[in-house]
């Protein structure tokens, strides 16, 4: 029986997931997403052409490897359809290789009228949320309220959608939440109702499994699976910077939970890390640039969200937060993306250790929210070289070499690739 080998990011996300999962995927069977929905955003580059995907797993490119939406995932029918459709029109049947468990929950419209209800209601406090319904929907999975995928193929699924609706237009007017206000791309309720619903035909359209059995089964027969996750570490809702963080668990534990699998069928686990940080929304982010310089990892970077469009905030790279991330995930191999970002830069910052009441401390503290964190950085000399056309890791310029060995001998895990481009071809493996 194989093991099941884990690809996650590091950060707050937005650390090149779905494009490592592209480059990986020829060596695996089977690509499982195991958390997560709309809100995530994974874009692929290959052949001169971006590929955004928010829930299908980033192997659909390759028809030869099966595909799973794990029972983990949030599933908007809506956003579902919108993503096959753009996928048929570069000619990719998704229908062919994808495979949705019945356990994952449903995204209802009403889910993102209560996730505009709690924003609002929130005030100043407001969280960042990406409006997808996200939060909303996993709080009803854990009331055990929630809708799944093979409940649409109920008799009695219209009655219980309404009684759901119902209580969610209920919860928002008690909010004082306009609810006849309330629009959706632009649409009513009423009218993105009419549309959710049409949308559900393109979902049965595929293969429902039980994915516990499924991804089991796999197992057994040794394929190979890499389980994709989405957002990353520092959103985790147990392990993040709680509140600002998302609705489920986005560390390797929750390969287990999101897939249905036993700890011990966990192989190796890959993280993801931007050559420096960047994070959308609110919450604490201790090594986040003010100035010009972030600005330009900004602008340089293209740092704006696939999902929402929001700029990002960017800064330095956190090796505190990476050593948690790193220890809290069992991470194995460490992928690092985007240094070709600060290629022109004459120093690049690294923050070793944060200093909180006068004292230096390593550790990530309870009250990273609140407390007072000074970034201790240590600088390394720019590269100040292009890297277009290296095809080779140990041709890499000898202070970016540095400035990765030292990731690399501060975390404890090894580098097993660079990327130096958005595209695929770009990843350099040591």
């Amino acid at each position: 029986m194989t093991k099941i080998d884990v690809l996650l990011g590091l950060q707050w996300g937005d650390e090149g997931k779905g494009k490592i999962v592209d480059v990986l995927t020829p060596e695996y069977d089977v690509i499982a997403r195991f958390q997560g929905g709309p809100n995530a955003g994974h874009t692929l580059e290959f052949n001169g052409t971006k590929h955004v995907l928010h829930i299908i797993p980033s192997g659909i490119f390759h028809k030869e490897k099966i595909n799973l939406i794990g029972n983990g995932v949030l599933i908007e029918p809506r956003i579902f359809r919108q993503e096959i459709e753009a996928l048929t029109e570069k000619g990719v049947d998704a229908t062919l290789n994808l495979f949705i468990s019945k356990k994952a929950h449903l995204i209802l419209p009403s889910h993102r009228l209560m996730d505009a209800a709690n924003e609002q209601a929130k005030g100043n406090a407001k969280i960042g949320s990406t409006l997808k319904g996200i939060g909303p929907a996993y709080t009803d999975k854990i009331a055990r309220t929630g809708i799944r995928v093979g409940d649409i193929l109920a008799p009695d699924f219209i009655e219980r959608y309404a009684a759901l609706k119902r209580q969610h237009l209920m919860m928002a007017r008690a909010m004082d939440f306009d609810v006849d206000a309330f629009r959706i791309d632009n649409l009513s309720l009423a009218d993105y109702e009419k549309i959710w619903m049409e949308s559900l035909a393109t979902l049965k359209r595929f293969r429902f499994v039980n994915s516990e059995y499924f991804i089991n089964q796999c197992l057994r027969d040794n394929k190979k699976v890499l389980a994709e996750g989405a957002q990353a570490m520092m959103l985790d809702i147990d392990f993040g910077t709680y509140p600002f963080v998302t609705s489920s668990n986005t560390i390797t534990a929750g390969v287990c939970t999101g897939l249905g699998i036993a700890p011990s069928a966990v192989g190796r686990v890959f993280g993801i890390t931007k050559a420096y940080c960047t994070r959308v929304g609110a919450g604490p982010f201790p090594t986040e640039l003010f100035d010009e310089t972030g600005k330009r990892l900004c602008e340089l970077g293209h740092e704006y969200g696939a999902t929402t469009g929001r700029p990002r905030r960017c800064g330095w790279i956190d090796l505190p937060a990476l050593r948690y991330a790193c220890m809290i995930n069992g991470v194995t191999d460490l992928f690092v993306t985007k240094p070709d970002v600060m290629n022109d830069f004459d120093t690049v910052n690294m923050c070793t250790h944060y200093e909180i009441n006068g004292e230096r401390t390593d550790e990530i503290p309870f009250e990273y929210n609140t407390a007072d964190i000074r970034p201790l950085l240590t600088p390394f000399p720019g590269w100040k070289q292009d890297l277009n056309g290296i095809t080779d890791y140990a041709k890499l310029p000898e202070k970016l070499r540095s400035y990765l060995d030292t990731i690399e001998q501060q975390t404890g895990v090894r580098i097993a690739a660079v990327s130096i481009s958005p595209d695929r071809k770009d990843v350099l493996f040591k």
